[in-house]
C-alpha cells in the first residue's frame, strides 16, 4: 500500500522498527515527546512532525508504539490525537502493549470517521526490534491486517493474524504472563541450587539439556550468569504487562494464580530499586532473600 507511514512513539522498542521501516523504502513521518529520540530517524531521511495529529495528517497509515494505555488513549483519541485529523480510510496500527478492552473502544471511536485499526502488539525484545525478526501478534479484519501486512514484514519475521481486534493483545499478554512466570521460577531455581552449593554454571549446563530447559531459561540464565541487567524490557514494563494481565482476567470472570504470584515478586523488585534494569535482574530479589549471588562460567 502506497503513501507515507506516521510513526508516534521512538523508544526502545519504536525507535529500531521505525528505522527498519526508513530501510524498506518506506517515506515516514514521525513523533516523540523527547526531541533526541527523532536525530536517528531524522538522519535516515524521516520528516518530524509536532503531534500525533500532526503526523495522522501527513499519513495514511500510523503506528503507536508507546508504552501504557494512557499514552495510547492519547495518541489516538486526545485532543490533539490521530482522531482528529485522520482522513477516512486511514488506518492506525496500535503496537503498544494495551489493555484490550480500551483498544476495541479506540476502534469503535476511530469507526465513527472512517478509520480503521489493527491491534499489533510485537515479542521478541530489542535485538529482535533492531533486526527486524520481531514477532507481531495482529487483530482486527483480514482486509485491514492484508493492507499492512507490508509494514509488518519490514519489522517482523513471524506474523500471525489471530482473529478480531483485541485478540493480538490478548496473545501477547498470554505470551508475557508465561515469560514472566518463568523468569521468576528460574530465578528461584538458581538461587536454590547456589544455596545448596552447586556450581551455577553447571547448573546451566545440566538444565539446557534436560527437562527443566526452555526459551526462556535460554534467555535469561546467560544473562544472570554474566551479571548483564541493561535492559531489554525492564522490570517496570514487565510490571505493567502484569496489571494488564491480572486486570483483563478481572474482567473475563476467571483467576489467575501464578500471575499473580510472579507480579509480586516483579513488585518486590520495583522494592528494592531495580525498576530499569533487565527482566533477569528478578534474580535479585531471591539473592537477597537467601543470602547468596550467583554468578559465574561463560554463560
Amino acid at each position: 500500500m502506497p503513501g507515507k507511514v506516521g510513526f508516534i512513539g521512538l523508544g526502545n522498542m519504536g525507535g529500531p522498527m521505525a528505522l527498519n521501516l526508513a530501510k524498506a523504502g518506506f517515506s515516514l513521518v514521525v513523533h516523540d515527546i523527547d526531541p533526541k529520540k527523532l536525530d536517528p530517524l531524522i538522519a535516515a531521511g524521516a520528516a518530524v512532525d509536532t503531534s500525533p495529529a500532526a503526523v495522522a495528517g501527513a499519513a495514511d497509515r500510523t503506528i503507536c508504539m508507546v508504552e501504557t494505555t494512557d499514552q495510547a488513549e492519547t495518541v489516538i483519541i486526545g485532543d490533539r490525537g490521530i482522531i482528529t485529523r485522520a482522513q477516512a480510510g486511514h488506518i492506525v496500527l496500535c503496537m503498544s502493549t494495551i489493555d484490550p478492552f480500551a483498544a476495541r473502544r479506540f476502534e469503535r471511536r476511530l469507526a465513527e470517521r472512517g478509520i480503521a485499526m489493527l491491534d499489533a502488539p510485537v515479542s521478541g525484545g530489542t535485538v529482535r526490534a533492531k533486526s527486524g525478526e520481531l514477532s507481531i501478534i495482529v487483530g482486527g479484519a483480514a482486509e485491514i491486517y492484508g493492507a499492512c501486512e507490508d509494514l509488518f514484514r519490514a519489522m517482523g519475521k513471524n506474523l500471525f493474524h489471530v482473529g478480531a481486534l483485541g485478540h493480538g493483545l490478548a496473545m501477547k499478554l498470554l505470551n508475557n504472563m508465561l515469560g514472566q512466570i518463568q523468569t521468576v521460577a528460574i530465578a528461584e531455581a538458581l538461587v536454590y541450587g547456589v544455596k545448596a552449593g552447586l556450581d551455577p554454571q553447571k547448573i546451566y549446563e545440566v538444565i539446557r539439556v534436560s527437562t527443566g530447559s526452555s526459551v526462556q531459561f535460554e534467555n535469561r540464565v546467560p544473562r544472570m550468569l554474566k551479571r548483564d541487567f541493561t535492559p531489554g524490557g525492564t522490570i517496570d514494563i514487565s510490571y505493567k504487562d502484569q496489571e494488564l494481565e491480572t486486570a483483563f482476567a478481572k474482567r473475563l470472570g476467571m483467576p489467575l494464580l501464578l500471575a499473580n504470584v510472579s507480579q509480586q515478586v516483579y513488585q518486590m523488585a520495583r522494592a528494592q530499586g531495580l525498576n530499569k534494569e533487565d527482566g533477569s535482574a528478578i534474580i535479585k530479589v531471591f539473592e537477597k532473600l537467601a543470602g547468596v549471588t550467583v554468578s559465574g562460567g561463560e554463560g
